[in-house]
C-alpha cells in the first residue's frame, strides 16, 4: 500500500489516525468511477431521489433549516441529477406525495472477506425483501451477516473532500482546510483528503470554494478507525462482493474497513 505524506498541523491534526483514511480514500475512488456508470442507468439517481425524500420527510423540505437535506441535495447536484428531479423528490418528502412515506431506513451488518466489516444502509418499503437479498448477497459469497452493532463501532461518521492535487499546493490547501475547521489532511498520490467532523463539513467545503480549490468529490460518510489489509485474491473476492451489494436497488451505501492492495485496485 502507498504510504501516505502527512501534511501535519498539530493541533489540528491527529497523528495517531494511522493510514486508516487511505484505505478509506481508494474504495471511495472506485465508488465514484462506478457511480458514473450508474448515473447513465439511472440507477444512481434513483437513489439520490430517495435519499432526498427521506430526508425531506424527517426535517421537512427547507434546505437551510435541514442539514441531511442539504446534504442530500448537494449531492445530488454533485452527480448531475436534473433540478426539476431534486424539486420533486422534495415535494414528495415532505408531504406532496406519498412516496416519502412508504421508505424506512434499515442498516445491516456483517463479514466480508478476510474478515472485514461491512456496514450498509438501505431505504425501502418492504425490509423483509430487502434483508432477504442482503443476506442472499451474503449467503452467496459464503460470508454472514452479523447482529446490530457487531461492526458499526469501527465506523464513524465523517465529512470528506477530495481534491485533485495536481494543480493545487498541499501545504496552502492544508492550512486553508485547518482555518475551516478540518480535522485532518492526507496527500496520496496525485490527491489530497480532507476529513472534518460532520458539522465542519459546509463550512469547509464553503472555505475551499471560496479559495477556487475545485472539489472532486465532497460528502459526509462513514469511514473505519482501522483497516484489514487483504491480499490481491481476498482484495478482489471484496470489491465483487462490495459492488454486489450497490448494486441492489434498496440499498444506498456500502462501506468496507477493507485494505485493498493496489495490484489488486489495478486488475480490478
Amino acid at each position: 500500500m502507498v504510504q501516505n505524506a502527512r501534511i501535519s498541523a498539530q493541533p489540528y491534526i491527529d497523528t495517531n489516525r494511522g493510514d486508516h483514511m487511505s484505505g478509506h480514500s481508494k474504495w471511495s475512488t472506485i465508488k465514484r468511477q462506478k457511480g458514473a456508470a450508474d448515473a447513465k442507468r439511472g440507477q444512481l439517481f434513483t437513489k439520490l431521489a430517495r435519499e432526498i425524500i427521506v430526508a425531506a420527510k424527517q426535517g421537512g423540505g427547507d434546505t437551510d433549516a435541514n442539514f441531511r437535506l442539504r446534504l442530500a441535495v448537494q449531492r445530488a447536484r454533485d452527480n448531475n441529477m436534473p433540478l426539476d428531479n431534486i424539486e420533486r423528490a422534495i415535494k414528495k418528502g415532505a408531504g406532496e406525495g406519498q412516496d416519502g412515506a412508504a421508505l424506512a431506513e434499515a442498516t445491516y451488518e456483517g463479514y466480508g472477506p478476510g474478515g472485514t466489516a461491512v456496514l450498509i444502509q438501505a431505504l425501502t418499503d418492504n425490509k423483509n425483501r430487502t434483508v432477504s437479498d442482503v443476506r442472499n448477497a451474503f449467503v452467496r459469497n459464503g460470508l454472514s451477516m452479523g447482529e446490530a452493532g457487531c461492526v458499526a463501532w469501527i465506523f464513524e461518521s465523517k465529512g470528506v473532500l477530495s481534491i485533485h492535487g495536481d494543480n493545487v499546493d498541499p501545504e496552502e490547501l492544508a492550512l486553508v482546510a485547518i482555518d475551516a475547521g478540518a480535522d485532518d489532511v492526507k496527500v496520496e498520490d496525485s490527491s489530497v483528503e480532507i476529513y472534518t467532523a460532520p458539522e465542519d463539513f459546509e463550512s469547509t467545503r464553503k472555505a475551499l470554494e471560496e479559495n477556487d480549490i475545485k472539489i472532486d468529490s465532497a460528502e459526509v460518510t462513514m469511514v473505519p478507525k482501522n483497516l484489514v489489509p487483504l491480499d490481491k485474491t481476498k482484495a478482489l473476492q471484496a470489491l465483487k462482493f462490495l459492488e454486489k451489494l450497490e448494486d441492489l436497488d434498496d440499498v444506498q451505501h456500502v462501506y468496507s474497513n477493507a485494505d485493498f492492495p493496489d495490484d489488486a485496485l489495478a486488475n480490478y
